[in-house]
C-alpha cells in the first residue's frame, strides 16, 4: 500500500512542478490538445497507459 501513496505522491509532485514553472505552457499544451480529434486524444492516452505499464515493470523487474 505504501508504494500507492509513494506512486501518488510522485505524481503530484511532477505536476506540480510543470503547474508551477511553466503555468502558461501548460495553457498552451491544453488548448493544443482540444484542437485535436477525439481519436487523436484517446490513442496518446492509450499510449501513455502502455508507457507507464512499462516504467512500473522495469521498477518492478529491477526490484523496487
Amino acid at each position: 500500500m505504501g508504494i500507492i501513496f509513494l506512486a501518488f505522491g510522485l505524481v503530484l509532485i511532477v505536476e506540480g512542478l510543470a503547474w508551477a514553472l511553466a503555468p502558461s505552457l501548460i495553457e498552451q499544451l491544453l488548448e493544443m490538445l482540444r484542437t485535436l480529434p477525439e481519436a487523436a486524444r484517446r490513442q496518446i492516452g492509450l499510449l501513455s497507459i502502455v508507457g507507464g505499464l512499462m516504467l512500473v515493470w522495469v521498477a518492478y523487474w529491477i526490484g523496487v
